[in-house]
């Protein structure tokens, strides 16, 4: 009799499992990081070599705002360096004929200090040449100030120039349309030949290789997931369903209502968490794509 028991438990436990659905804790949308590249530049668009659904890469150059004005500005500055390299005073030039006479006046010195101990010259004459040193150092050293000044300010305007011209050069790179991540071209707002301004978008990128399931779970259900945790994710293609990897990158913190696209275990829950799962693209999942998830 227990046999018989124990057999028909059996049974009808196996049964159970056969046709029984396979449970998931949530269920959720495909999101992928979207980028929106705006215009950093004012201008008319030369080139924009880009189509959706293009694979792109970050940092490539795949269109140019026009930039002569930019172009011709820079080169009139460097114009204006170069004049202010011209306008330079060599001071040691300048001031080379008033220290010939300083050191002739010095030897002289010299020569009158020997003949008055020799008493063969006047005090005179030596209080006449140090009065000449006297005048002929102030002459040298206010000379020699004024030429540093003028150089100074000369170098002050030519870093300024110079300062100018980084800028424009920043402003010719802005110019320079390129990815800022790696990714697919998902949408496309301007062609070549349009005006473009600053803030104008001109694509969107996204990267489809790492995509984000979004999905929410009940209170009841967050002590059973943590960062880092490995999970199962179920996605639909037709009558197909494929088994992913994933894990769960992102937790919120706080509760929110339940989203009405989003169906939950318990739909008596009316607070839930929000719950990003990483996923790597093998290229057939999609941004919008239902999946379900085990935990």
């Amino acid at each position: 009799m227990k046999i018989k028991i124990l057999t028909i438990i059996s049974v009808l436990f196996f049964i159970s499992c056969g046709n029984g659905k396979e449970t998931y804790q949530a269920s959720g949308v495909f999101e992928a990081t979207e980028v929106m590249v705006s215009s950093e530049a004012n201008g008319k668009i030369l080139t924009l070599d880009i189509q959706e659904g293009q694979q792109i890469s970050i940092g490539n150059e795949y269109g140019l705002i026009d930039t002569l004005q930019l172009y011709l500005k820079r080169q009139q500055l460097l114009y204006g360096i170069e004049a202010m390299g011209g306008r330079s005073i060599d001071v040691n030039t300048q001031i080379a004929a008033l220290e010939e006479q300083l050191k002739k006046l010095k030897i002289e010195k010299q020569r009158v200090e020997t003949l008055l101990q020799k008493n063969a010259a006047n005090t005179k004459q030596l209080d006449d040449i140090n009065s000449n040193i006297a005048v002929l150092d102030k002459q040298l050293k206010a000379q020699k100030s004024s030429f540093e000044k003028g150089n100074k300010s000369i170098g002050s305007e030519e870093a300024s120039l110079r300062a100018q011209v980084l800028q424009i050069n920043d402003q010719l790179n802005k110019c320079r349309i390129t990815s800022p991540i790696n990714g697919t071209v998902i949408m496309k707002y301007s062609e070549k030949g349009e005006i473009a301004s600053i803030g104008k978008p001109l694509f969107k990128v996204a990267d489809m290789d790492n995509m984000i399931l979004r999905i929410y779970i009940t209170s009841s259900e967050l002590s059973k997931i943590k960062l880092g945790q490995e999970v199962k994710i179920f996605a639909d293609f037709g009558e197909n369903r494929k088994e992913y990897k994933g894990k769960v990158s992102w937790i919120s913190s706080k509760a929110e209502f339940t989203p009405k696209s989003v169906y939950v275990k318990d739909d008596r829950d009316n607070l839930v968490y929000a719950v990003k799962v990483s996923v790597k693209n093998d290229g057939y999942l999609k941004i919008g794509m239902y999946a379900d998830v085990n935990l």
